[in-house]
């Protein structure tokens, strides 16, 4: 009777539960420690580590299921292609994380547990000694900021700065200008880098003398970037 029970509840599924649950605690583990690490040194929300850390497992049963079975991973590779992130987009280092999570997830799914170890610890050593080379920064960001200044409408913004950036920085570049305030002002966003930093004062009141003694705001793009993540 408890035979039949057990039958019932698992179908005619070709694997024992010892075979289905060592790639999923497996899959577990690996997404446990690739979450801890990723909380290291980045500003992730509390939501994208939870999801890095069940992700290996989630795909791992995915690949489970369809395992040999070409129609069902067409499905399943279609309704994952109607998933869509509505939150703000991820960086470019939590993508990175999605894709390896995933991968651990592909990897155990498919029974090669010890090779998703042993991939997670690659891609967990290479992580740290990136992270040890400060690896990807440059001596010149420290002196890169992001400036937005406000225009009257009446001024051409099109080249108006250039002799004061020329003056006081190394190179710069206009991301975006926008209006505002019903359209009587012009909203302009810069990326430049500075000659230095004891410049930055100068720079500014230049810089009003210019625009009419409208609002500028300067900041660094490291805390630029933070405040966007």
């Amino acid at each position: 009777m408890l035979n039949t029970i057990i039958n019932s509840i698992i179908g005619s599924a070709d694997i024992s539960i010892i075979q289905f649950m060592v790639p999923i605690l497996s899959a577990l583990i690996l997404g446990f420690i690739l979450a801890k690490v990723s909380m290291g040194d980045n500003r992730s929300s509390k939501g994208f580590i939870v999801t890095l850390a069940l992700l290996p497992a989630i795909v791992c049963v995915v690949i489970m299921a369809v395992n040999g079975n070409i129609g069902a991973g067409v499905a399943v590779a279609g309704a994952f292609s109607l998933v869509r992130f509505r939150s703000a987009q991820g960086t470019a280092k939590e993508i990175a994380g999605l894709f390896m999570a995933m991968t651990i997830g592909l990897l155990t799914g498919m029974g090669y547990v010890f090779y998703a170890f042993i991939f997670e610890l690659i891609m967990i050593a290479v992580m740290v000694l990136y992270r040890a080379m400060d690896f990807g920064s440059e001596k010149k960001s420290e002196l890169t900021r992001s400036l937005r200044i406000t225009i009257p409408e009446d001024l051409d913004y099109t080249g108006v700065f250039d002799e004061i950036f020329e003056e006081f920085t190394i190179e710069h570049a206009l991301l975006s200008a926008k209006t505002s305030s019903m359209g009587s002002m012009f909203k302009l966003d810069y990326d430049v880098v500075l000659k230095s930093a004891d410049v930055e004062k100068k720079f500014i009141d230049k810089l009003r003398c210019r625009n009419g003694n409208l609002e500028i705001a300067i900041s660094s793009l490291k805390r630029h970037e933070s405040a966007e993540l």
